[in-house]
């Protein structure tokens, strides 16, 4: 009996143990919890990355070292904008005080899905402490600098 060893192909449904990091450190990191299941091609990670994942072995693990702005684009200086208090209420985020640093999640137009903005700058009215309006960064964390993905792949189907 010759058992036949899965490969992953495009449209494949994956469950993975995988490790996302940069310069600063991870980003994403599942091999001290519960593994992912994602399926190729639906954007659950970037194209780029599956890429390096098309051919594996169910059961193989490797590190591949992804070259700066490959995986998530180069940053991308228009993903920086400004959004004023309005918009941040009319958006539902009653939170009325950010912090350099701060991730913020909005919802996406359609209501179905979220992305989030880091806080760059606090802008508050002239003499007053009401905030006037805040500068969120909406590039991916990981744009424009060199990724290891370190990947385990546990199930092909």
């Amino acid at each position: 009996m010759t058992t036949s060893i899965l490969c992953v192909q495009p449209g494949s449904f994956l469950t993975l143990h995988y490790r996302l990091g940069g310069p600063a450190g991870d980003a994403i990191n599942t091999f001290d919890g519960k593994p992912a299941t994602l399926t190729l091609g639906t954007g659950e990670l970037s194209p780029a990355l599956e890429t390096y994942l098309v051919g594996m072995e169910e059961g193989a693990r490797t590190t591949f070292e992804v070259p700066a702005g490959v995986a998530f684009g180069e940053r991308n200086p228009a993903m920086q904008q400004w959004l004023d208090a309005k918009v941040l209420r009319d958006m539902g985020d009653a939170k009325d005080t950010y912090s350099v640093g701060d991730v913020v999640e909005f919802p996406t137009p359609d209501g179905q899905g979220k992305f989030a903005g880091v806080v760059l700058q606090v802008r508050y009215s002239f003499g007053k402490d009401a905030l006037e309006a805040v500068l969120f960064d909406f590039n991916h964390p990981l744009a424009g600098q060199p990724v290891t993905f370190e990947v385990q792949v546990i199930g092909v189907l």
